[in-house]
Order: structure tokens, then sequence, then C-alpha cells
């Protein structure tokens, strides 16, 4: 998505309960993305699973500075919030607060309070194609009443972040429109605690066009759950100067999900930019005590303009033992 920085009188009494605050002009950051697409699972062994899912999905992410250390965040996500079970055109739309908080500089090192998404690992976000992080996104930490420390250590491009958090039981977790419903810590889950006893700590390096990455969580059992999870993660991604990329990562889990189960994920992608096209594969490969996942995905993006894209993307999903192929088209709009 593209930043766009404009000078406008905002009132930072809204956002500091009023302290004595009175309206002033401050920097206010804001970006966004609009996308409109069809996902279709063409054929599947489950057959009640062949469905086209036509949807819609709008997000907008904002940062104010109420002074030279101190900014609000927050951002809002409208989409379908539940699965398709047939079917669907636009149906199913919710919106709701995915990030919201307060954000102190100090220095080089930003500390962020409030609704906010934990850093942990990278292939759930980066792994290239339209398909490309379906099987990751299992592990992405997001929606999270917490705190969270970014700080740079040692050598020049280094950052670790760090996190104490829980899954968010607040209103916020709700939607309008078409409601998700409140969380509720009795819902269960790891993580899902209403105390900050769930941490995550990742360490990542930047030199020339690499970028490695090391990290590690601990979610705490929830209500119904056997066991805590407890988590490590390892990548590596290259940018090469012919336009090719890659990223590689393998994440391991000991009590996936609260259960007595382990999980290893390994991600591979590569993606190729030629002029206005990106072509791109990426596979990944869950392995568990009960058996083996797999997905191996081909992609095809073009770019209409610097804010106007089109990605294509062919799916083999084998998952919990019943094989399917899926076929994506979406536009995505960024502003």
């Amino acid at each position: 998505m593209k930043m766009t920085t404009l000078n406008v009188a905002f009132y930072a009494i809204a956002l500091t309960g009023g302290a004595g605050v009175s309206a002033q002009e401050t920097n206010f950051t804001w970006e966004g993305s609009l996308e409109v697409g069809v996902d279709s699972t063409l054929n599947a062994d489950d057959a009640s699973a062949e469905l086209t899912d036509t949807y819609l999905s709008l997000e907008a992410a904002f940062e104010a500075a109420l002074t030279d250390r101190i900014s609000a965040f927050g951002g809002l996500m409208l989409e379908s919030v539940a699965d398709a079970d047939g079917d669907r055109v636009f149906e199913d739309l919710g919106l709701y607060v995915n990030e919201l908080g307060l954000r102190f500089a100090f220095g080089e090192t930003v500390v962020s309070a409030g609704k906010v998404s934990p850093v942990f690992a990278k292939a759930w976000d980066a792994a290239p194609g339209f398909y490309g992080t379906s099987l990751a996104e299992d592990y992405e930490l997001s929606e999270m009443i917490g705190v969270t420390v970014d700080m740079p250590v040692g050598a020049a491009g280094s950052v670790l972040s760090l996190a104490a958090f829980y899954v968010d039981d607040t209103a916020f977790s709700d939607s309008i429109g078409s409601k998700r419903g409140r969380n509720s810590t009795t819902v269960g889950g790891v993580g899902n605690t209403g105390k900050l006893n769930n941490v995550a700590l990742q360490y990542s390096q930047e030199f020339g066009g690499t970028t490695a990455w090391v990290g590690a969580r601990h979610l705490s059992a929830g209500e119904g759950d056997v066991t805590d999870e407890t988590g490590v993660v390892v990548g590596l991604s290259h940018g090469f100067s012919n336009g090719f990329d890659v990223i590689g990562e393998v994440a391991h889990f000991n009590g996936t999900g609260g259960t007595d189960a382990d999980a290893t994920y390994l991600t591979l992608g590569g993606a190729y930019g030629v002029d206005v096209w990106t072509f791109s594969a990426t596979t990944t490969v869950v392995d568990t005590e009960t058996g083996t996942d797999s997905m191996i995905v081909f992609g095809v993006d073009r770019a209409l303009s610097d804010t106007v894209e089109v990605n294509f993307g062919l799916a083999r999903f084998d998952v919990d033992g019943e094989r399917s192929t899926a076929l994506g088209l979406a536009a995505v709009v960024s502003f």
C-alpha cells in the first residue's frame, strides 16, 4: 500500500482524555487497499467444498502524531467475517478494528500499546502469489491486546521485536454489519487468557538484499486446552538483482492449538518480476503426527499502474486427507 501524508487539524483531546490539549495541526499518515476478487474451488474430494466466493475486502490504517514522541495508530478491516458454506457474492461483510492504540518513540526504539499485531514469522504475509500464504496463515498473530517493543540491536539493519499480549476480548473483537460476535475467554483457545501471559520475540537482520529472522513464541492454554503452545521459527529471504526473489521459512510448534500434537511448517517461495508482470510459485508442507498437509500454488500478477494490479492464482491443496483445486482472480487498488 502507498503511504499518503497530510497536514490536518487533528483533535488530540479525543485521544488523550482531554488533559488540557487543544486542537493542533499535526502529521497524519494513512494508507489502504481495496480488493475485489473471485476465489473458486473447482473440484474437491469433498463435493460440498466446491464453491465460488466473490468477495470484497477493504483495509485502512492511520497514524497521527500527537507529540514528537507519541502517536495514535489504528486500522479498520471490511471483509467477509464468516466462512462460505456455498456460493457467495459479497455476503457476510463485517467492519472491525484490527489495530488501535498509542505508540511511543524513544530514539529508534518504538513501544506500541493497545490492540496490536505481535511480530512472529514472515511467510504468513510475505509468501508470494494469490494463494501463497494460505497455510502459513495458521500461525499469524493479530488482533491482540498488549504491548510490543521494536528496537535496533547490534549491527545496522537489525531489529529485535518483543511482545506480551492476549487475544482481544474487548468490544473491538466484534464487527459492525455482519456480526462475528464478541470474543470471550470462555471460548478457549491458546492465547485467549485475558492476561499478559503470552509472549513473542523475533530477531531480524538485513544485509544487502538478504533478510534473515529467528523467533519464538509461547501461548498459554485457554479454557478447555490440553496444554500451552510453544513455537519457534527461522527464515531467510533474498532479492536478486535480476528481479528474482526467494523466501524460505520453517516453523515448529509443540502443543499446536493447545492440543497434545506437534506440527512443523516448511514454506518455500519464489517470484520473478519482469516489466509489469510477476510470476510466482510457493509450496508449503505441514508435517503433523497424524499426517502431512501440503499446498503448491502458482501465481501471475500484472501491474496496471502504480496503485492498481490484477492477481491470478492456481492452487492444489491436500489438507486433512482431502484434495482440492482452487482458482482465484482479484483486482487490488492501493491508496
